[in-house]
C-alpha cells in the first residue's frame, strides 16, 4: 500500500465550517431548476486537476440537459475560453474589460453554438488585473456586482478559477453559491487543500457568508493503476467533505477535445468523458434530492 506524508491527513481533517449545506434544487414542469442564477466556482490552487476541463464540459452538458448556463472564464491562461471554440487573442471585451469596468457584462456576454451556453471569455490580459484591481473599492465584489445584473437569466453560472487563490478567485468566491473542488487522483493530489479550505472559511466568515461546499470531484481516474483507487479511498476516508459519486476518467478523447474547441459530449458524445461528465451534470442539478444521495 502507498505511505502518504504525514501531511494529508491533518490536511484533510480540514474544513469543517464548510460543511455541505444543501439547497432544495427542484425542478419546475419544464426541467430547469427553479434555483436561478445558482453561482459555482470551480477552485483548487494546484494546477493541471481539471479546473478547466471540467467548467467546459459540466456547462455544456448542464446545456444540454435543459438548463441556461453562463460560464466565466476567470484564468488568465484561458483554456475555458478556447475549449469552447472561441478565440481568446481575437475577443475585444472580456472579463478583463469588465472587472475594469471598461465595458458592461452585456458587451463581453457571447451566446456559443453549444445549446444553453453562454461565455464570458478572457486572455492573458487578466494577467494584470489584480494590480489594476489594488486601489478599486470593494474590489472583492466587482464581479457580483457585476454579474448581478443578469443573473436571473441563468440556472446556472460556472465560474474557472485560476490555479491560485488571488483576488480573482475571491471574485469568484464571493459572487458563488458554492465551491466545486477537483481533485486528480495522483500521490500529491492532497497538498494544499488545507490551504484551500481555510480561504474557503475566511471568505465564508468575512466576505460571504452564504458560500458553501459544493463537494470534490476526482478526476483523470485511471483504473488500471492502484494508486487511483488508493487516493479516492484515503480522500473519502479523510475528507470531512461532500464528494461526488461521478468519477472523472483519465480519457483520450477528453484530452483531445478542447484542441478542436468543442465540449466532450459534442466532440465525442459515446466516449466515457461524456458520460461521466453527463453523469455529473445530474448530480449537479439534483444535489439535494433524497433519491440522489
Amino acid at each position: 500500500s502507498i505511505e502518504y506524508p504525514e501531511f494529508s491527513k491533518k490536511q484533510m481533517k480540514t474544513g469543517k465550517s464548510c460543511k455541505l449545506k444543501v439547497k432544495n434544487t427542484d425542478e419546475n414542469e419544464t426541467g430547469r431548476s427553479t434555483v436561478m442564477g445558482r453561482a459555482i466556482a470551480i477552485a483548487n490552487q494546484k494546477g493541471g486537476v481539471g479546473k478547466s476541463t471540467t467548467a467546459i464540459n459540466l456547462s455544456s452538458c448542464l446545456g444540454a440537459m435543459g438548463q441556461k448556463v453562463l460560464t466565466i472564464d476567470l484564468d488568465p491562461q484561458g483554456n475555458t475560453t478556447s475549449g469552447l471554440g472561441v478565440d481568446k487573442d481575437e475577443t475585444e471585451n472580456t472579463v478583463y474589460e469588465l472587472l475594469l469596468g471598461e465595458c458592461e457584462v452585456e458587451d463581453c456576454l457571447q451566446k456559443l453554438e453549444f445549446e444553453g451556453v453562454s461565455l464570458i471569455p478572457s486572455n492573458v490580459n487578466l494577467a494584470g488585473a489584480e494590480i489594476e484591481l489594488i486601489s478599486i473599492e470593494d474590489k472583492e465584489y466587482i464581479l457580483q456586482n457585476k454579474i448581478s445584473k443578469i443573473r436571473d437569466q441563468f440556472d446556472f453560472i460556472i465560474i474557472d478559477c485560476p490555479p491560485s487563490l488571488n483576488m480573482l478567485t475571491i471574485n469568484a468566491m464571493t459572487t458563488a453559491n458554492t465551491v466545486l473542488v477537483p481533485i486528480q487522483c495522483e500521490y500529491y493530489a492532497l497538498e494544499g487543500l488545507s490551504q484551500l479550505m481555510h480561504t474557503i472559511e475566511l471568505v465564508q466568515e468575512r466576505l460571504n457568508q452564504d458560500l458553501e461546499m459544493e463537494g470534490v470531484v476526482f478526476t483523470m481516474y485511471d483504473a488500471r493503476t492502484n494508486l487511483s483507487l488508493q487516493v479516492v479511498e484515503n480522500v473519502k476516508n479523510n475528507l470531512n467533505q461532500t464528494i461526488y459519486k461521478t468519477i472523472i476518467p483519465r480519457n483520450v478523447r477528453l484530452a483531445e477535445a478542447p484542441s478542436h474547441g468543442l465540449p466532450i459530449n459534442y466532440y465525442d458524445a459515446r466516449s466515457t468523458g461524456a458520460e461521466s461528465y453527463q453523469l455529473l451534470a445530474e448530480e449537479v442539478i439534483h444535489r439535494g434530492d433524497e433519491e440522489w444521495q
